[in-house]
């Protein structure tokens, strides 16, 4: 057992540090990490996996000699394994160095292959084939700052138009009929998340690209591209590109229990569905993303991919059952005073999420975690967390009142968080809130 002193927590075989005072008491307590859905550990088959590709397989993969051919067969095998993870084959995956970099090769490309399709059209038949404007592309309110940033950024350069959908304030989901409603001849893209990263909700991306594809089938005109950033989901639900009937699906390692690294599955790459680089070197990835490969990293995900397809129906049980027992226990603790910012009528949410407010005028939600003792979590999303102390744009925009939204904390569970756990938080946060009404 850890000395209080090193105030360390084991999950699953992860440990994370921290030490806390109660008052001006002496004794340290361990911190209990629920914040998943902004990074997850590795687990120790990945860490081995990098480990044995940092020792043995440090040639370059493009070399004939030991080192090197280890490196490709490594790289080789890791790819087979997340394209199992997705559903897809494996020359549908090209490695990134994350779901950052996937994203924008997706809005890139969209964007490159209108450009290419309307000069060919203006060259063969005048301007036809529904090509004579800007690009258009849709997307959600809510999507993850590497899709909204940059179509923002294609928009303000006069490159794209962009429509973002709202979500419905009912359901949190983007609904099929809205998108449908917006798209135009010119429509080149549909990008929508496959889970939302705050809330837990799940999009219904199946639907939206059932219905998209019968429409590229029925119209002579550009095709529209169909992108899902499957970063929340994965290693929680089961993925299936194919089933969804997706072109381009982005995976991001870190979000299951992998390295920081990532990968975009996109249905034949090249042939059925375009993909242009945005970078240019030594032709490594089929070209689409030259640079020389991160061997260890590539590895890493190769077997944390291997572990979600093995053990998938697992992990979410294990989650769905510890996430229920949180907010069962929250309820119980709180009662009126809890509002649920992740329950909505209709809508599939994720296994592991529950995002929740404490009500009261002194309790929002970055004063709740700064005076906890123990819970290590966030207010939204981490890559929010310089924004200051204003409610999240993401709950607003799904109807969550603006002083409910202030207060809002997102506890995510992992795959080694355990009921015990969840006491622990549940007292943390009972004690927490007693001391801030207290002080009020």
């Amino acid at each position: 057992m850890a000395k209080q002193s090193d105030a360390i927590t084991s999950v699953k075989g992860h440990s994370f540090t921290g030490q806390t005072s109660h008052h001006s008491s002496e004794m340290t307590l361990d911190r209990i990490y629920m914040d998943y859905n902004a990074t997850t550990p590795l687990e120790p088959e990945v860490i081995q996996a990098i480990t044995e590709a940092l020792k043995d397989a440090w040639g370059n993969p493009s070399s004939s000699y030991i080192a090197g051919a280890k490196a490709k067969a490594i790289i080789n095998q890791s790819r087979e394994n997340v394209a199992r993870m997705v559903g897809g084959a494996a020359e549908d995956i090209i490695f990134t160095s994350g779901g950052t970099e996937a994203n924008n090769l997706v809005l890139h490309t969209a964007v490159e292959h209108f450009r290419r399709t309307r000069r060919a059209a203006e060259q063969g038949e005048g301007h036809q084939n529904g090509c004579t404007d800007l690009p258009h592309i849709i997307t959600s309110n809510v999507e993850h700052d590497s899709v909204k940033l940059a179509a923002e950024q294609l928009q303000r350069d006069g490159t794209a138009d962009v429509t973002f959908v709202p979500v419905s304030k009912v359901t949190a989901r983007v609904e099929v009929e809205d998108v449908i409603a917006v798209v135009r001849p010119n429509t080149c893209l549909i990008s929508i998340m496959l889970a939302n990263n705050e809330t837990g909700v799940i999009m219904p991306v199946q639907e939206i690209c059932q219905r998209i594809n019968s429409l590229n089938k029925q119209r002579e005109r550009l095709r529209i591209l169909l992108h899902t950033d499957a970063a929340q989901a994965l290693g929680k639900v089961r993925v299936d590109a194919c089933e969804l009937g997706i072109d381009y699906l982005t995976i991001v390692g870190h979000k299951f229990y992998a390295p920081r690294i990532g990968a975009l599955y996109v249905n034949g790459p090249g042939t059925r569905t375009p993909l242009y680089a945005m970078l240019f070197g030594g032709g490594q990835e089929r070209n689409f993303r030259p640079g020389t490969e991160n061997t260890p990293m590539i590895a890493g995900l190769g077997k944390a991919a291997e572990l979600v397809t093995s053990n998938l129906s697992d992990y979410e049980s294990h989650m769905r059952s510890t996430k229920l027992y949180l907010e069962e226990r929250l309820q119980a603790i709180f009662k009126d005073k809890i509002h649920f910012n992740s329950h909505y009528p209709g809508s599939d949410i994720l296994p592991n999420t529950c995002n929740m407010s404490i009500l009261g005028p002194t309790l929002q939600g970055w004063r709740v975690l700064s005076s906890c003792r123990r819970l290590l979590a966030s207010v939204g999303a981490a890559c929010h967390s310089g924004s200051g102390n204003r409610p999240s744009h993401i709950l607003l925009s799904c109807g969550v009142p603006t002083q409910v939204a202030a207060n809002a904390l997102r506890l995510s569970v992992g795959r080694g968080t355990t009921k015990e756990d969840v006491d622990a938080v549940v007292e943390d946060l009972r004690e927490t809130v007693q001391l801030l009404e207290e002080m009020n």
